[in-house]
């Protein structure tokens, strides 16, 4: 089975409402059979699809160190010291060295709330400025990536960033910590057969973005 189940929505909800390890130990094979292994079937489906939009993007159907992400919060260095995470990810970057910051497409899937997204999330200070520095030299190629508005909500610089013109025509991009698209999905649409090809879709959609921010980090797509 490639397509997301109403069983995975039902576990996470369930997880949700218990989420401590007696709970989760107990009820571990039906992660496994309702969360981990359809999503690890769903990666193998779409990974040539997402080949076909970029060679670079990695699609890895592993079980641990792949793209499904792991289940279990680092509570290290959190107030919330829940053990698990409440969502499934599945995150699809670009081929990069290792510790390099990278864009990438992500879905999320959680009870009532399930969307793409595309490009980078609060990259480091040097890839921000190698972003920043791109919008100036191509605005034109810029707002053609950017063919929707990027996400709202997301932390913006309250000044402009220094070494930038603050009369700039693009500075409200420029402020900005992360350079983020997407689009959202109702848990019918995640559970529909199509969705895999939705997904892809949607993807394919914001490869003008994931163009731009490989680019300007100087990586491949």
């Amino acid at each position: 089975m490639t397509h997301v189940t109403r069983e995975l929505f039902g576990f996470l909800g369930e997880l949700r409402r218990h989420n401590n390890r007696e709970w989760f130990n107990a009820n571990k094979d039906r992660y496994l059979a309702e969360v981990r292994d359809p999503l690890l079937a769903f990666i193998q489906a779409i990974a040539p699809q997402l080949t076909r939009i970029s060679p670079h993007i990695v699609a890895d159907a592993r079980s641990s160190g792949g793209s499904l992400l792991r289940i279990y919060r680092d509570t290290r260095f959190s107030r919330d010291k829940t053990p698990y995470k409440t969502n499934a990810g599945l995150s699809f970057g670009l081929d990069a060295p290792r510790d390099f910051d990278a864009p990438g497409y992500y879905l999320h899937l959680a009870p009532g709330e399930v969307f793409m997204g595309a490009g980078i999330w609060r990259p480091s200070a040097d890839a921000l400025r190698a972003i920043r520095e791109a919008i100036v030299k191509d605005p034109r190629g810029w707002k053609r990536a950017k063919r929707s508005d990027l996400a709202h909500g997301e932390a913006t610089l309250k000044r402009p960033p220094r070494g930038f013109d603050p009369d700039h025509p693009l500075i409200d991009d420029l402020k900005r910590l992360s350079f983020t698209a997407g689009v959202r999905f109702s848990e019918r649409q995640a559970c529909a057969p199509q969705f895999p090809a939705r997904f892809v879709a949607a993807c394919r959609g914001q490869a003008p973005l994931m163009k731009f921010l490989a680019r300007a980090m100087g990586l491949s797509f």
